[in-house]
């Protein structure tokens, strides 16, 4: 009998505090349709693969390596995305370039997206601006880890 009691009680709190929270929600929205400017908006429930939330300029999606004027990769093979990187999950292999301009080119470029964090110190360390993180794509998904192995050419599309 007391064990009733007690689902009982806390079938009614649940059901409290979901009334609760839809006539807060239903009174900031009916302000805010009236115009009535307030501090606080009700929830917004978003139908995500049909409307999509905006990114904030700072947000850090999928990686993306920057092609020079002449169409080869920006990166320098400097290794400092490999060095700060806390993940370990770049791996960068140098080689010789035929412009005399450029001491050396990536010949392997591979991130380990199984592995990434998403921290952007790869962004940050590049001195040359070969790296960034602001493709907007955030829904990353794969049929095996192979596919999440991202080389020169994914990153260069």
């Amino acid at each position: 009998m007391i064990q009733a009691l007690g689902i009982l009680g806390a079938l009614i709190r649940g059901v409290w505090i979901t009334a609760r929270h839809f006539l807060v929600n239903l009174f900031f929205h009916t302000l805010q349709l009236f115009g009535i400017k307030t501090k606080r908006k009700g929830a917004v429930t978003i139908q995500y693969p049909e409307k999509k939330k905006e990114l904030a300029a700072r947000h850090r999606s999928l990686h993306r390596l920057l092609k020079r004027e002449d169409g080869k990769p920006r990166c320098v093979a400097c290794m400092l995305c490999v060095t700060v990187c806390p993940s370990e999950c770049i791996v960068v292999e140098a080689a010789e370039d035929p412009d005399p301009e450029v001491q050396k080119t990536a010949a392997r470029f591979d991130i380990d997206l199984t592995r990434c964090c998403f921290c952007g110190f790869c962004v940050e360390a590049c001195p040359e601006d070969a790296i960034r993180m602001d493709t907007g794509v955030i829904d990353i998904s794969a049929l095996s880890r192979a596919d999440l192995q991202y080389g020169l050419d994914k990153l260069l599309k």
